[in-house]
């Protein structure tokens, strides 16, 4: 596709989003024209208010007319901007959770709203909706409350970081994809192992922007974004699932064609070093669709915790969220088959005396997956496993047993944290063979630190975490976190790893303890929990299903479905592979 398209340039030329700004006492970063010359552009603005949010009255000022350039004026790339912007959302909470602690039990703690503006306005990188010049002059800083410059920022931050995600992405196509050097070191089915649909993806983010910035130009005081979000989460975001899925081949492919392809690999040493991409690599521009779906999630849900509640503005929050996760599921891997086999499930007290009972003792043949397990029941026809139970694998805890006895011999407990269920269950199984019993203890825990433990979950004063160091997931039961996720505190180990659950969408799994600080605050980590639980429970209030929850606010939904809901019967199509 080409770069810049008629609309983009008609667009860039007339509408909306300045990231020309005036700090607060400062003079304006970029120079604006006089008052009495942005007639020029002729763009009439007259202000509107939703009058479903705490400005209740409508504002009346003068009309004004402007000219504003996001996409011509945008300073920075993805990648810089979400970097900064997580490490204000941590610096928020610590300051938060500093200006909070000496508050009293009972009086409960609201943050206060300039804080989160004073963070960003100390940085450069970020625009802010109460500096645009136009913003300023038109004097409805004076008339709004702070409660809805609040929200306006949280629209403006999605509209300016749509058009910065759109940038990093024109680097992508004109530097990378559109470079003849680089395009001569690639067959054609490389090309498409790379790029994938990007192009398509592209023209979707080209059209979002578009409809944002014309939604922008309607009014100075914004009205509302997340229906665009929702109603292009419809039509055009399925280009996402099929670039995400790619993903997977893409990255294998590009470790690939770098390693045996020498004209590739100096031809990406020289574009990487282009002062245009800033220093960053080229996978950082082409896993930028998966991070702006996520990205873009955590934006439309920001709105929704600071919206009226039973307002338009939460409806079409909750309506564009719950498209988002439908429409655009966040695939990180497959899953597939570690392990399986037959065991021996016991029962009674751990004596030899019980032993002498066959009936003590029946077969059960588990299944692991790299994110599951499944215990299950063989059919007499041997073809076809009724399954009993499951349980994520990062709730599975072994411990071995001392031997006993011949009849107690190759023994371990296999513990539940939570099964399909949502309770705790212990299977104490038996093994063919000394070797086989620890094969299976470090297939179904690979990690020492996954042993020999208990967990306290489900407890609404649980420890909380915010990431300060993004880390990613080496093995199967650990999770992936980002900088300023907020995660429960599950379980902590004495060699330095921790188990949590993120907040925003229930996920579990192990992270180096190194990479989170502790959120000290009782009322700070209360108030997370209720932001999460109002996400959560709007979901589920938004369809008569409901939808996944992770808070441990509330009464919490199974965070999957019945795994006997998917497979009465499980057959195992890998027999004829062995």
């Amino acid at each position: 596709m080409h770069t810049h398209t008629e609309d983009m340039e008609s667009l860039s030329e007339r509408t909306a989003a300045a990231c020309s700004v005036r700090e607060p006492g400062g003079d304006t970063q970029s120079p604006q024209p006089a008052e009495e010359e942005v007639d020029v552009e002729g763009v009439k603005l007259s202000l509107v208010s939703n009058g479903e949010r705490a400005s209740s009255k409508p504002l009346k000022v003068e009309s004004i007319c402007y000219s504003l350039n996001i996409v011509k004026n945008i300073a920075f790339l993805y990648q810089e901007y979400r970097d900064t912007s997580k490490q204000q959302e941590i610096e928020q909470r610590r300051q938060q959770d500093g200006l909070t602690s000496g508050v009293s039990a009972g009086l409960g703690v609201t943050s206060p709203p300039a804080l989160q503006l004073q963070l960003r306005n100390n940085s450069r990188s970020l625009s802010l909706w109460q500096n645009l010049e136009v913003v300023q002059q038109s004097g409805l800083l004076t008339q709004l409350p702070q409660r809805e410059v609040i929200i306006q920022e949280a629209m403006f931050e999605l509209v300016t970081s749509e058009a910065s995600y759109y940038k990093s992405l024109e680097v992508l196509e004109t530097h990378f994809l559109k470079n003849p050097v680089l395009v001569n070191t690639l067959s054609q089915s490389d090309m498409h192992f790379l790029f994938s649909n990007i192009e398509e993806v592209m023209k979707a983010s080209e059209r979002f922007l578009m409809d944002l910035e014309n939604r922008i130009e309607q009014s100075l005081q914004i009205s509302e974004v997340c229906d665009i979000v929702h109603n292009h989460a419809v039509k055009h975001f399925h280009v996402f699932i099929t670039y995400v899925i790619n993903q997977v081949y893409q990255e294998k492919n590009y470790r690939r064609i770098l390693q045996g392809n020498q004209s590739f690999r100096e031809a990406m040493a020289q574009l990487e070093n282009h002062p245009c991409v800033r220093g960053l690599s080229f996978t950082s521009f082409l896993i930028l669709p998966f991070q702006r779906i996520t990205r873009l999630k955590m934006l439309v849900q920001n709105i929704l915790k600071k919206a009226e509640e039973n307002s338009k503005m939460e409806a079409n929050a909750i309506k564009a969220h719950h498209q988002l996760e439908q429409s655009v599921p966040v695939i990180s891997h497959s899953r597939w088959l570690l392990k399986k086999g037959e065991v021996q499930q016991m029962a009674g007290p751990k004596s030899t005396r019980t032993m002498r009972s066959k009936k003590l003792h029946h077969p059960v043949y588990l299944f692991l997956f790299n994110n599951l397990l499944l215990i299950t029941k063989r059919s007499s026809s041997g073809e076809k496993f009724q399954v009993l139970d499951s349980c994520t694998r990062a709730m599975l805890r072994t411990e071995d047993m001392e031997d006993q006895g011949q009849m107690l011999a190759n023994v371990f407990n296999l513990k539940l944290l939570e099964n399909q269920e949502e309770r705790p269950v212990n299977y104490m199984l038996k093994t063919s063979s000394m070797s086989d019993k620890l094969r299976w203890i470090c297939a179904l825990t690979p990690n020492r630190r996954t042993r020999f433990m208990s967990t306290g979950t489900h407890q609404p004063a649980s420890p909380q975490v915010q990431c300060i160091q993004s880390y990613s997931s080496q093995e199967p039961d650990e999770l992936s976190i980002e900088m300023a996720d907020v995660l429960n505190n599950l379980e902590r180990t004495d060699d330095g790893w921790m188990m949590g659950e993120r907040l925003h969408d229930g996920e579990r799994g192990w992270f180096p303890c190194r990479v989170v600080e502790e959120i000290q605050n009782q009322e700070v980590r209360a108030q997370n929990l209720r932001e999460c639980q109002r996400i959560h429970l709007a979901q589920e209030g938004s369809t008569s299903s409901g939808a996944r929850l992770g808070s441990r606010g509330g009464r919490r939904t199974p965070k999957t479905p019945k795994v006997s809901n998917f497979f009465s019967t499980w057959t195992d199509q890998s027999e004829e592979e062995q």
